[in-house]
């Protein structure tokens, strides 16, 4: 007869924000509902309040634990060309979005409309471009029009990579790429002469 161990309660949370995750990949956040979650883990809903407090608690610790995982995938190597380094970190993101496209959306909508799940987001945007000017300093200047650039750079890579997703429009994944990581160094190119 195998013994149960019982997880500590940080454990067990830690349990069910990996369930959190998984259920993410493949539903929006609306769908992850507290009675989902429960039976998907053996548990009551009052263990998950126990745990989380609401169903809004719980799906913003999912969000955050999402939007972490991004980040961390997405870290371009140390070393290589800066454009190579680029394009490592957008086949990261691409691979991150794709795997876990319902939750990503659901993520994208819901920051336009709670305030929490847009801090989050904005958290993880930020340190997504911040990291360009961090790994690369020659490549990208640091100044306010890069930095505009760059966010807006982010956002139409962004929407093409969910548009895509959606509706490949006959664009191989490798013809994504080499857009997404093509198109910063043109833009770039752009800046007023001062700036770069």
């Amino acid at each position: 007869m195998s013994r149960r161990t019982r997880l500590t309660p940080e454990q067990r949370r830690e349990q069910l924000l990996d369930l959190g995750i998984r259920l993410f990949a493949h539903h929006s956040l609306d769908e992850i509902s507290i009675d989902l979650v429960a039976r998907e883990a053996g548990i009551s809903r009052g263990l998950l309040y126990h745990y989380f407090g609401d169903k809004m608690a719980f799906r913003e610790a999912v969000v955050r634990r999402a939007a972490d995982a991004l980040v961390a995938q997405t870290a371009p190597p140390s070393t290589g060309e800066p454009v190579e380094r680029l394009l490592a970190s957008m086949t990261a993101y691409v691979d991150f979005v794709d795997a876990n496209y319902e939750g990503y959306v659901s993520m994208v909508r819901g920051a336009a409309s709670d305030p929490v799940l847009r801090e989050i987001y904005d958290e993880a945007f930020g340190a997504l471009g911040a990291r360009i000017f961090e790994a690369a300093p020659s490549f990208v200047p640091d100044s306010p029009a890069a930095r505009l650039l760059v966010r807006g750079w982010q956002a139409m890579s962004e929407e093409l990579v969910l548009s895509w997703k959606a509706d490949p429009a006959g664009f191989s994944r490798e013809d994504l790429l080499g857009v997404l990581a093509g198109s910063l160094p043109v833009l770039l190119q752009m800046l007023p002469s001062g700036e770069l």
